[in-house]
C-alpha cells in the first residue's frame, strides 16, 4: 500500500491553522465580552472541526463510523495512535459542543471558564497528529490498516 496524498496531510495542517483562527476570534469576542460573535465563532469552530474530524478519520485514519474506540485484543503501534487519535476528537467535539450550548444560552462566563481545556486539548492533539499521525500517513507503508 502506498502511503496517503502528501496533499491530504497538507490540507489537514491548514485546517489545523484555521480552526486555531476560528478559536482565536471566539477568544476576541469572549474578551470584548460579545456573546452573540462568540457564539458564532464558537458555531463556525464546531462545524468546521467536526467536518475536519470525520474526514480526518475516514482518509487518514480510515476508521469506520461503527468501529468502537476500545483497543483490540491484538493491536500494533499505529493502529493504537490512529485510535487514540480518534478518541481525542470525540473528547474536542464533546467540549466544543458543550461551549456551543453554553453560548446558546448566553453564559458567555461559563464557556470562558471551559475554553482553556478545549485550548490544551485542541493544541496537544493537532501537536501530536501533525508531529506522530502525519508522517505515518506519508510513509510509504500508508496509513493503518483498518481492523474490522
Amino acid at each position: 500500500m502506498s502511503g496517503s496524498d502528501p496533499s491530504l496531510t497538507s490540507l489537514f495542517t491548514s485546517e489545523h491553522r484555521r480552526l486555531d483562527g476560528l478559536l482565536g476570534r471566539f477568544l476576541a469576542a469572549a474578551g470584548a465580552a460579545d456573546t452573540g460573535s462568540a457564539r458564532e465563532a464558537m458555531r463556525a469552530f464546531d462545524d468546521a472541526l467536526r467536518r475536519h474530524t470525520a474526514l480526518e478519520e475516514e482518509r487518514l485514519f480510515l476508521r469506520k463510523p461503527e468501529e468502537k474506540l476500545l483497543p483490540p485484543a491484538q493491536e500494533g503501534e499505529r493502529e493504537r495512535l490512529f485510535r487514540e487519535l480518534a478518541l481525542e476528537h470525540v473528547q474536542i467535539r464533546e467540549l466544543s459542543g458543550i461551549l456551543l450550548r453554553l453560548l446558546e444560552k448566553e453564559d458567555l462566563s461559563s464557556a470562558r471558564a471551559l475554553i482553556g481545556n478545549l485550548l490544551s486539548r485542541w493544541d496537544a492533539h493537532t501537536a501530536r497528529e501533525e508531529r506522530d499521525a502525519y508522517p505515518i500517513s506519508d510513509s510509504p507503508e500508508g496509513p493503518p490498516c483498518s481492523s474490522a
